[in-house]
């Protein structure tokens, strides 16, 4: 009677412990399978987000020259071989280099010479490189961040080709894709042995199918949430960020994870995590009644407390307490320890894309601190010859667009040498200072560029264009003012003369040059009605 007592009670026991032990498992594997699954969710969708982000900044990093890079593709992609198999840009860039110097000995691209005023092969040289170099980086970017497509499209292009468009559909929604992560060849073309790269690969994008994609480029935002779709990398989210430069809307960067594979591994983890822990319990079982309920039992309820508790506080202290408490050899020792590798490492992963994160942002943030640096003028804190060179490249553009209103102001400081003479250049300093200030008062509503020693430029803009002559007035009055009893010295009421034009195009004939030796000119005359000729 007594050993089968023994023998029911051992069966009924492990029967309730099998029980018990199988609803653990069920209810921490799917625990563990679900908190698993939201956070590589997230840290997808903040990487892919991210990704899309450094890809723009690269792009607005090149400024006027992506732009120039992008109107060429687009006119002449249907024209251009470049080879398939290539890895470097480098031989491309070297090639340009030698055709430009050979060329144009002694000048520099961008300086003295721009790249759309070079010869057709030049510029064809150039385009090829610059390609070669952007495809490189989108492929890349593939590869460091383990995605399976990264690409740039050009949105509702009329120039792109629209072969594949059908009677009906709406070319606004024609894509072209200009930088294609995944390389296509071009096999129609081809001749002998060679292999092309395939340009301009052109799609119909229904509105109503990618709303997302097409409400980015729309809006130029990036929009919250991802598309979530199948397709030939598999089922993927997809992201879009809309690229900017100096205001235009040029193009939509799309980053694509795919997830169900990640997901499967993730299943396969929880489910073999489960089948270990199931095993354990096995042997358990064949152990003595006594021993399972002092020691496995016990470890087994403070392992599935560890993973709750890390499941619901995601703490990765919770890592050195599992470490502390099974520190033997057993097997829910070693699940244990698993299981605290486990937690350090999606902790140190997480850790990671934080710090990418973070390192993205120092990086614009530095970068919009240089870009800074290189406008301002170190005396006067207005804008220098650099950003006025910009904002001349701005406005010939807007010339060529039709936008004809502007105007330029010359102002010089008078008997500045005489100043740093006699009372020294601090003086000077000071005196160009005070022009500065009243110049800034003065045109408050357009741009101001010091562009020499003493001398300011103003691109004349809205109101100031309107009523430059009472401003002007205003200036002198606003100088006079300075010595208003007539004891101030030379740098405390500085002298100096103005002289502007405004944009004719009779006179001027699309040239942003004959505006500026008109309102120089005044200047001078100006100057030397007052007696202050530049020394």
């Amino acid at each position: 009677m007594k050993t089968g007592s023994s023998r029911g009670l051992t069966f009924k026991f492990t029967i309730a412990f099998t029980i018990f032990a199988v609803v653990i498992l069920i209810v921490t594997g799917v625990a563990t399978y679900f908190s698993q699954m939201n956070n590589y969710k997230i840290e997808c969708e903040n990487s892919i987000r991210n990704i899309g982000e450094y890809l723009a900044a690269m792009m607005k990093n090149e400024g006027p020259d992506f732009i120039k890079y992008q109107d060429y593709f687009m006119n002449n992609y249907k024209d251009i071989r470049i080879d398939y198999d290539f890895n470097s840009y480098e031989e491309a860039r070297q090639s340009f280099i030698r055709a430009f110097s050979q060329k144009y000995p002694g000048k520099a691209l961008g300086v003295d010479i721009n790249i759309e005023d070079t010869p057709k092969d030049i510029q064809e040289l150039y385009f090829i490189y610059k390609h070669k170099y952007w495809l490189l980086l989108f492929e890349k970017t593939r590869t460091v961040f383990h995605i399976p497509y990264t690409y740039y499209l050009v949105m509702g292009d009329d120039r792109a080709r629209l072969d594949s468009l059908k009677e009906g559909q709406d070319k606004r929604y024609n894509v072209c894709y200009m930088i294609d992560g995944e390389r296509t060849r071009d096999e129609a073309n081809e001749k002998g042995a060679e292999k092309l790269l395939y340009l301009g690969d052109t799609y119909y994008n229904a509105r109503e199918e990618n709303e997302l994609e097409w409400n980015t480029w729309e809006t130029g935002k990036r929009q919250d949430g991802f598309r979530e779709w199948d397709n030939d990398w598999g089922h993927t989210y997809s992201c879009y960020t809309p690229l900017i430069i100096d205001g235009k809307k040029l193009g939509v960067i799309g980053t694509e994870i795919e997830v169900e594979t990640v997901n499967r591994g993730i299943l396969m983890n929880s489910l073999k995590q489960m089948g270990i822990i199931a095993g354990i319990f096995v042997v358990g079982l064949i152990m003595m009644l006594i021993l399972i309920r002092l020691r496995f039992i016990r470890k087994a309820l403070r392992l599935a407390d560890a993973m709750s508790r890390y499941s619901n506080t995601k703490d990765v202290v919770i890592a050195d307490e599992v470490e502390k408490t099974f520190s033997g050899t057993d097997e829910i020792d070693s699940l244990g320890k698993e299981f605290a590798i486990m937690v350090r490492e999606m902790a140190e992963h997480m850790q990671k894309m934080i710090r990418a994160s973070r390192q993205l942002e120092v990086s614009r943030k530095r970068e919009h601190e240089m870009s800074e640096l290189a406008i301002r003028d170190s005396l006067t804190g207005i804008r220098n010859k650099t950003a006025y060179d910009r904002e001349v490249f701005k406005i010939e553009r807007e010339i060529e667009e039709g936008e004809k209103t502007f105007g330029i102001a010359m102002c010089d400081l008078n008997y500045l040498k005489k100043i740093n003479d006699t009372y020294g250049h601090e003086k000077g300093d000071m005196a160009i200072q005070k022009l500065c200030r009243v110049i800034c008062i003065t045109f408050a509503h357009s741009p101001v560029f010091r562009i020499g020693g003493d001398e300011f430029a103003i691109i004349l803009k809205n109101n100031d264009y309107a009523s430059v002559d009472s401003l002007i007035e205003k200036f002198y009055a606003e100088l006079k003012a300075l010595s208003y009893d007539g004891t101030a010295e030379m740098w405390e009421a500085p002298s100096a003369a103005i002289g502007y034009a405004l944009y004719d195009e009779k006179v001027d004939r699309g040239s942003y040059e004959s505006v500026f030796k008109r309102a120089d000119g005044e200047m001078y005359r100006k100057k030397t009605e007052m007696k202050a000729v530049r020394e």
